[in-house]
């Protein structure tokens, strides 16, 4: 058997050059940076959400209040703070007359604790006096 002599290997330009790697960690950076943006704005918007809903249910239990005490409110207003959801809110309920006499309408609005700026939530209910 005979045997060819060993010649040295000659490296190939195969491989990648530094600008190459640099442009492809940019645009995972660019990338990585995009789907932590997204993924921020779906975090506040669920949080935004969970606000929502627990307003909204402070709001049904005001309005259920008036009816589970068979109250006929007098018009005016009055507000008050509650927690729901382990979050503070601040309710503010007005009662108006309507044409038919018999009937009361109640609106409810709930804010976060002590900022009247924009409300969380807002239910329109009527409340029928029954004899």
């Amino acid at each position: 058997m005979s045997r060819r002599p060993l010649k040295p290997r000659r490296l190939s330009g195969r491989g990648f050059t530094l600008i190459e790697v640099l442009v492809a960690l940019a645009v995972i950076g660019i990338a990585l940076a995009a789907a932590v943006r997204a993924t921020m704005g779906v975090v506040d918007g669920s949080m935004a959400l969970k606000r929502h809903v627990a307003a909204g249910w402070v709001a049904q239990n005001r309005l259920n209040l008036y009816l589970a005490r068979s109250e006929f409110p007098d018009v005016g207003s009055s507000e008050g703070n509650e927690s729901q959801a382990g979050m503070a809110f601040t309710w503010r309920a007005t009662v108006s007359e309507t044409p038919n006499r018999a009937f009361r309408r109640v609106e409810i609005q709930v804010f976060p604790q002590d900022r009247f700026d924009h409300a969380d939530a807002v239910l329109v209910g009527f409340i029928a006096n029954v004899p």
